[in-house]
C-alpha cells in the first residue's frame, strides 16, 4: 500500500462523555465503506489499564473480546457490528499499552541510553501504533476515536500525536469534534456555549476541528449551526446535526441527510464521492427494524444478571452485546424485543419472585464472575428447567446450569464450582491446571481462555441444526471449565454435550433433548460477540424462534 495516500480521521469528544463518539466513528466507517473505501477503525482509551479485562463491568461496561483474544472497550463491538468486520489487537490502544511498551524498550536499552520522555517517545509510540494498524489492515482510511473528553489530562498525549501527524501530513488528516448542545428545561433553548468553549480548549492544544457533530435532544436549527460555525471557525454546512433517535443503527442514514460522507471526502481531497453510497442493505435493515419496533408483536426476554445493581440506575452496558444480539434475532421473526433486566440477587432474597418469571417468553443468564447473585441464578435456572421455559445460558450461565442439574437431577447436593467453593465434594466446574498456576502467581490480566477457538458439533442436536455445519469458531472469556471427571456422569444423566473442543477435552455447548425441554441450551463461549445486524447469530435466532412460538397474535 502507498502510505503517502493514506488518510486519517480523528474523532474527539467535547463538553461531556457518553455522547456517542463510538457510534459516530462506526457510522462514518459504515458510510465510507459503502462508498468502496477500505476502512480500519481504532479505539484509543486513555486509561493506564493495559486492556479492559480487569475492569469492573459496573464501572466500565462490557469487556468486548476480539478474535485474537484481546479484551477491550465495548466500542470495538460497535465497530464490528456496523462494518461487519473482525478487528484485532492492533486496532486498540490504551495508555497502559503505550507506556508499558516504551518502558520495556527502555529497560532493554532499546533507546540506546537516551533520556526517555513523554515527548517524543510516548507520542511517537502512539503514531507508530496508529500506522501499524493501518498497514496491517491495508486500508485507505483510518478512523481513530480518542476516548474521554477534551480537557481530560489523560488524553492530551493522544491529541498531541494527532496534531503532529497533521503537521507531517496536512492534507491527509481530518479532525471531527463531537459535542453536546444542552437544552435546559427551564430555559427551553438549545445552548451552544459549552461547544464553543470545548473548541477553544482544543485550539489551545494546536488542533482545529474541521467538522463538528452536534449531539442534542433535537435537530439543530439553521441559527444554531450558523452560531457554532462563526464562533468555532468552521463552515456552516460542516456542522452536522445528531439528534436523539430510537435506534443507533439509524445514525449513518441521519448523517447522510446532512451530506456528511461527501463533506468528509471533499476535505480529504477525494472531491465528490468516488462511488455512490451503497447503503441499500443497511437501509433495508433499519427500515425493517423500524417497522417492527413500531408494531404490536412483542417477545419478552428476561436477562437475569448481577451487574445491573448500580445504585439508582440500571447499567445495561454490562451486557450490551447480548442485548444487541437479541434484537437482531428478534427482527428475523418480525417481533419487537422487550428486554427485562432482572437483578439475580433479588431471587436470593425473595423466593416468591420466581413466579413472576412465567410472564416472560424466555430467560437468558449471561456471563459473570464471583459468588454474588449465584444462588438466585441457580433458582432461576431450576425454575426454567422444571417449567419448560426457554433458557439460554452463556459462559457462567452454562456452568451454573450444569451445577443446578447436578444438584437437583443427579442428586449431587454439594455440586459446585471451585471458583465459589474450592473445597466442594463435587467440583463439576473446575479450573484447569494451567490456570491454577496463573492464579497462584497472581497473574490475572489477559490470562483467561480468550479469543476464538474451534469446536465440533454433535449431529442431531439443537446446536448442530442452528449452525447448519459441523465445525464452528467462537470467542471465549473464562478460566473455569466443565470438570472432565464428571462428563460421563452428566452425559449418562441426560445432559447432551453438543459442542466440544477440537481435541475433545473441553465442553463448549450443553443442552437438554427437545423431548425433555423445548430449549435448554448453554454455551461456554460468548456467541454475542459475533452477532451482527445483517447477520444475526444462529444460537440467538434458535432461542428467539422457540420463544416466539408461545406468543399470541395481537
Amino acid at each position: 500500500m502507498n502510505r503517502k495516500n493514506h488518510k486519517y480521521i480523528f474523532i474527539i469528544g467535547g463538553v461531556m462523555s457518553g455522547v456517542g463518539k463510538g457510534i459516530a466513528a462506526s457510522s462514518i466507517g459504515n458510510i465510507l465503506q459503502a462508498r468502496g473505501f477500505s476502512i480500519n477503525l481504532i479505539k484509543i482509551d486513555p486509561y493506564l489499564n493495559v486492556d479492559a479485562g480487569t475492569m469492573n463491568p459496573t464501572e466500565h461496561g462490557e469487556a468486548f473480546v476480539l478474535k485474537d483474544g484481546l479484551e477491550c472497550d465495548q466500542d470495538m463491538g460497535n465497530y464490528e457490528r456496523f462494518l461487519d468486520i473482525d478487528l484485532t489487537k492492533e486496532d486498540y490502544i490504551t495508555s497502559g499499552m503505550v507506556y508499558k511498551s516504551v518502558i520495556e524498550r527502555e529497560r532493554n536499552l532499546g533507546y540506546k541510553g537516551k533520556c526517555v520522555e513523554a515527548i517524543p517517545h510516548i507520542r511517537d509510540e502512539i503514531i507508530y501504533r496508529i500506522n501499524k494498524a493501518a498497514e496491517r489492515n491495508g486500508s485507505d482510511i483510518s478512523i481513530i476515536e480518542i476516548g474521554g473528553t477534551i480537557g481530560d489530562y489523560q488524553n492530551i498525549m493522544f491529541i498531541e500525536a494527532a496534531r503532529v501527524l497533521n503537521v507531517k501530513k496536512p492534507n491527509d488528516v481530518l479532525f471531527i469534534m463531537m459535542s453536546y448542545l444542552p437544552i435546559p428545561k427551564k430555559l427551553g433553548e438549545m445552548k451552544s456555549k459549552p461547544t464553543q468553549n470545548a473548541v477553544r480548549l482544543l485550539n489551545s492544544y494546536g488542533v482545529q476541528p474541521d467538522i463538528i457533530i452536534a449531539r442534542s435532544e433535537r435537530l439543530l436549527d439553521k441559527k444554531r449551526k450558523e452560531k457554532i460555525a462563526i464562533s468555532c471557525s468552521v463552515r456552516t454546512e460542516y456542522v452536522i446535526s445528531a439528534p436523539d433517535i430510537e435506534s443507533i443503527y439509524d445514525v449513518p442514514i441521519n448523517f447522510e441527510k446532512d451530506n456528511l460522507g461527501n463533506i468528509i471526502l471533499k476535505l480529504l481531497g477525494y472531491g465528490k464521492a468516488r462511488k455512490n453510497t451503497n447503503l441499500k442493505k443497511w437501509r433495508n435493515f433499519t427500515s425493517k427494524s423500524g417497522k417492527i419496533l413500531a408494531g404490536k408483536r412483542e417477545v419478552n426476554i428476561a436477562i437475569v444478571g448481577k451487574y445491573f445493581d448500580t445504585g439508582d440506575f440500571i447499567l445495561s452496558d454490562a451486557y450490551i452485546s447480548i442485548i444487541e444480539a437479541l434484537k437482531f434475532s428478534s427482527y428475523e421473526f418480525g417481533v419487537k424485543p422487550l428486554l427485562h433486566r432482572l437483578d439475580s440477587k433479588e431471587f436470593d432474597i425473595n423466593k416468591n419472585k420466581l413466579k413472576s418469571l412465567s410472564k416472560y417468553d424466555g430467560i437468558l443468564i449471561p456471563g459473570g464472575f464471583g459468588k454474588d447473585g449465584v444462588e438466585g441464578k441457580l433458582k432461576v435456572i431450576q425454575w426454567a428447567r422444571e417449567n419448560k421455559k426457554p433458557y439460554f445460558g452463556i459462559c457462567y450461565g452454562m456452568q451454573l446450569a450444569i451445577i443446578e442439574y447436578s444438584r437437583n437431577v443427579l442428586g449431587m447436593k454439594d455440586a459446585n464450582t471451585s471458583e465459589i467453593n474450592p473445597k466442594t465434594k463435587d467440583a463439576v466446574i473446575d479450573i484447569m491446571p494451567d490456570q491454577k498456576k496463573k492464579l497462584k502467581e497472581n497473574n490475572y490480566g489477559g490470562t483467561m481462555r480468550l479469543g476464538s477457538y474451534e469446536a465440533r458439533l454433535k449431529e442431531g442436536t439443537i446446536a448442530r441444526k442452528a449452525y447448519g455445519k459441523n465445525i464452528i469458531k467462537e470467542r471465549h472469556r473464562h478460566r473455569y471449565e466443565v470438570n472432565p471427571e464428571y462428563i460421563e456422569k452428566l452425559s449418562s444423566g441426560g445432559m447432551v454435550f453438543s459442542g466440544v473442543s477440537s481435541d475433545g477435552k473441553l465442553m463448549e455447548i450443553v443442552e437438554l433433548p427437545p423431548n425433555k425441554h423445548p430449549f435448554f441450551l448453554s454455551t461456554q463461549f460468548h456467541p454475542e460477540f459475533q452477532a451482527r445486524p445483517l447477520c444475526p447469530h444462529p444460537l440467538f435466532t434458535a432461542f428467539i424462534k422457540v420463544c416466539v412460538k408461545t406468543i399470541k397474535s395481537p
